[in-house]
């Protein structure tokens, strides 16, 4: 979380779920634009930091598949919103 919150973004938490299946969890997180983001995924494998932060999640074996989705808010006033149809 906290490298995310360092490196410009916001973690918003990590999320399991109330009854249903187990085996999922969230990490939500948000960034300014997508090219921060990429920015930010340049580090793993290079920077300290990053690589001790996969070195804990391969050791814990806390992570059993990964998957990313990229989303958009679509709250009233978010400049991201998508515009009125």
């Amino acid at each position: 979380m906290e490298l995310v919150d360092q490196h410009g973004g916001t973690h918003h938490g990590y999320f399991l779920p109330a009854e249903g299946a187990s085996d999922k969890a969230f990490a939500l997180f948000s960034f300014p634009s997508l090219a921060a983001y990429e920015e930010y995924r340049t580090l793993f494998g290079k920077d300290a930091e990053f690589i001790e932060a996969d070195r804990i999640r391969d050791e814990s074996g806390c992570v059993l598949r990964y998957e990313r989705t990229f989303m958009r808010p679509l709250l009233p006033r978010s400049p991201q919103a998508a515009p009125p149809t």
